[in-house]
């Protein structure tokens, strides 16, 4: 071969070979660009996805807010409840020749008061607590077991106190007595 043959196919060789070095250069610059792509893409998705359950759990806990705004009230107003419930009572315990007039009137008016008192609590979802079925923790504290011949075991014998839900919570649980 002659030398200018020699000199042109090695500088084809090194052209060559500079090409391959360029392309290889190339090739792993764009996957290493692709794979930053790819990881800001995910972190991007991670993001969005945190904040949408982010954004999701404060609706849910500002519906609650809302739904439940008026609990703390409610709680206090059950120990007037309680108070005007056993004023009823009282004026039934009185014997029937001690009966007269003013005690009726007394009775009309605090049974009228009582009556609107439960409605406006029904309103506002407010609902007291049924103790004619089977024990529930959820829903009753036992103070006490007796013993009782007409109640099976577990069930409610006595109310003590009534209990109360607003909404699908419990404001207050009912105290009873149930049998052993």
């Amino acid at each position: 071969m002659s030398k200018d043959k020699k000199e042109t196919s090695i500088e084809a060789e090194v052209e060559t070979e500079e090409s391959v070095e360029v392309q290889n250069d190339e090739t792993s610059e764009v996957d290493k660009l692709k794979a930053q792509v790819a990881e800001w893409e995910d972190k991007f998705l991670r993001a969005h996805a945190s904040f949408e359950n982010s954004k999701r759990l404060l609706e849910k806990d500002k519906a609650a807010a809302v739904a439940y705004a008026n609990e703390s009230f409610a709680k206090d107003i059950l120990s007037v409840i309680d108070s005007l419930d056993s004023a009823l009572s009282m004026i039934d315990n009185v014997d029937e020749k001690d009966n007269n007039e003013f005690l009726k009137k007394m009775k009309e008016g605090l049974t009228l008061v009582d009556e609107q008192l439960h409605k406006v609590l029904e309103k506002n979802h407010i609902k007291n607590i049924e103790c004619d079925k089977e024990y529930d923790p959820n829903l009753h504290q036992a103070i006490m077991q007796v013993d009782s011949d007409e109640h099976e075991s577990g069930q409610i014998v006595q109310v003590m106190q009534k209990g109360y839900t607003i909404k699908d919570r419990v404001l207050r649980p009912a105290m009873v007595t149930t049998a052993k």
